[in-house]
């Protein structure tokens, strides 16, 4: 029998845990030897979400940040949760257009920001979009670009012209009493929206889909039984906050379980491999890439994995080799894999501790709890028959509420019966686990031959050199498309297209062996770990043009 979902506010969830596990620990940080108890991270949300009402912070309003995983991220999470305001999560490889079309979008009352990541000053951005916050006023800024816009505040202690710091915003919390707070927080209802994140835009802008409490926080819940959590766990957190990844897959199925969150600001291999060792940590997170770059760094011997027994790898295929590997050489022997997108918050399938090893590795699971997931033929949306590819589409709490101020969209994603087509391409067997072939746009043809990428990478994946793999189409005037690998060679290693061919005659149908074959050092990637197929399929049109001819 399966537990009923729960209706509570993401405030509720949080006082419960606090209540449960109050001198457990909830947030650490490795690199600065930053530690709170459950008990100091709740006292610390509710300042912070009183400093927010004092400021004058509706429900409602959107409140987006845009930060790296910095220290002040989770606790904004949850404070803006009790006052009723919606968390509108910005990538952080956002960039001045991005950034601007986004605070007009999402007609934005609230942006917190950081000093900035990798090349692009945020500071510097925002003060070139909002001239008028080093003119105007704190607090009653009338920004001419966006209307809506009415407070910038800064997620750290340094002050800014114009923004608000953490400290000041605290010190506005003994402004705000305790009824008054309690009231507001009462108002709320678990199906309000609490939580908005701009889709990667892999294809035409971005559009922001709106999750409530109810989706986010029944999503975690079982994301985290599915690992079997509990509030001994110690879950290192490498990824991105601002992706459903960081904060449901993380932090929602950290807080429904009292698991302490061993976070990075950023990701970097060394850091991940100190912070489990450090911390005893018992389930990591991560994107196949960041798993590939932990394996194969050259400091890897040196780290104690031996208390790691499960975690999640998502994001993108999971090649089964690095399955193989991170379950042997890291001793995750319960690795998990979730499979789902932003609009689904997020998962809708993910394997099960208990599952079978090729279970683990060949598929993503069957569906979670409480959610429908099943196969339909793009074209009849009928669906289709076990073992039959076809589109692989979900039903249940977990939808998204819709995109914002985009009902058009809205529709053409969820159909008349309740079902949300995902665009990605999957196979179901009799037992309900889903294997994903591709995606509808990924998909090669071939003269009329359908081929799935996924099915080539994973035969890549075994050929001696190659540490990892993309296959994409290249567009081709006499086939419309021919199969093209983009390869990442391990160190040291020296091979040639012809090599690559060579290896797979014989082994793969001839139709499906790459006949365009480029080494390459990184792939297109989107802020959560993503690939961006289609740029590879531009990069491989500027790289063989005769193709065409």
């Amino acid at each position: 029998m399966t537990k009923a979902l729960r209706e509570l506010t993401l405030g509720q969830l949080l006082d419960e845990t606090v209540a449960k596990y109050p001198d457990n620990d909830a947030v650490i940080y490795v690199d600065r030897d930053f530690r709170l108890t459950w008990r100091q991270f709740g006292a610390l949300v509710d300042d912070l979400a009183k400093g927010l009402m004092a400021m004058g912070i509706e429900p409602g309003e959107k409140v987006a940040i845009w930060a790296t995983n910095v220290p002040y991220w989770v606790a904004l999470m949850f404070a803006t949760a009790k006052v009723g305001a919606v968390l509108l999560t910005v990538n952080t490889n956002y960039k001045q257009n991005e950034i601007k079309y986004l605070l007009s979008h999402s007609e934005t009352e609230n942006l917190f920001i950081i000093d900035g990541y990798r090349d692009t000053d945020y500071v510097q951005t925002i003060y070139e979009l909002v001239p008028e916050l080093k003119t105007e006023q704190r607090g009653f800024m009338k920004s001419e670009t966006f209307p809506h816009l009415k407070r910038v505040l800064f997620l750290g202690p340094e002050k800014h012209r114009g923004m608000y710091s953490i400290p000041e915003i605290l010190s506005l919390a003994s402004m705000v009493d305790d009824e008054e707070y309690k009231a507001r927080q009462d108002s709320l209802s678990p199906h309000d929206v609490v939580n908005m994140q701009y889709t990667s835009g892999t294809t035409g802008f971005p559009k922001g889909v709106m999750l409530s409490h109810f989706s986010i926080l029944n999503n975690g819940f079982w994301i985290g039984e599915n690992q079997k959590f509990t509030h001994k766990d110690r879950v290192c957190l490498p990824v991105p906050l601002f992706h459903c990844f960081g904060c449901v897959l993380g932090v929602m199925a950290c807080v429904n379980h009292g698991a302490a969150m061993v976070l990075l600001e950023t990701f970097d291999p060394l850091q991940v491999m100190a912070s489990v060792d450090a911390e005893k940590c018992t389930a990591l997170y991560g994107v196949p890439t960041m798993f590939i770059a932990v394996l194969e760094h050259k400091l890897f011997e040196r780290f104690d994995y031996s208390s790691l027994r499960t975690g999640i790898m998502a994001g993108s295929p999971c090649p089964v080799e690095v399955m193989k590997k991170v379950m042997d050489r890291m001793n995750m022997k319960d690795i998990t894999i979730c499979y789902g997108l932003t609009e689904t918050a997020p998962v809708m399938t993910q394997t099960r501790v208990d599952d079978s090893i090729r279970d683990r590795t060949e598929t993503v699971g069957k569906s979670m709890p409480e959610i429908e997931v099943c196969i339909m033929d793009p074209e009849t949306r009928q669906v289709v028959p076990p073992n039959t590819v076809g589109e692989i589409c979900c039903r249940g709490y977990n939808l998204m509420k819709g995109y914002y101020n985009n009902a058009k969209a809205t529709t053409e994603a969820i159909d008349a019966h309740g079902w949300l087509h995902s665009g990605d391409l999957g196979v179901m067997d009799e037992r309900g686990y889903v294997t994903i072939t591709g995606r509808l746009k990924d998909m090669i043809i071939r003269g009329g031959e359908n081929i799935y990428p996924r099915e080539i990478e994973e035969f890549l994946y075994s050929m001696p050199g190659i540490r990892d793999v993309q296959v994409a189409g290249v567009p081709s005037r006499k086939y419309g498309e021919e199969v093209g690998a983009f390869i990442i060679l391990k160190e040291g290693a020296n091979l040639a297209p012809e090599d690559v061919r060579d290896f797979c005659r014989g082994k793969i149908a001839w139709h499906k062996i790459p006949k365009y074959v480029a080494f390459v050092q990184e792939y297109p990637m989107t802020a959560s770990g993503k690939i961006q197929k289609y740029k590879l399929r531009e990069l491989a049109a500027e790289l063989f043009p005769e193709a065409m001819q």
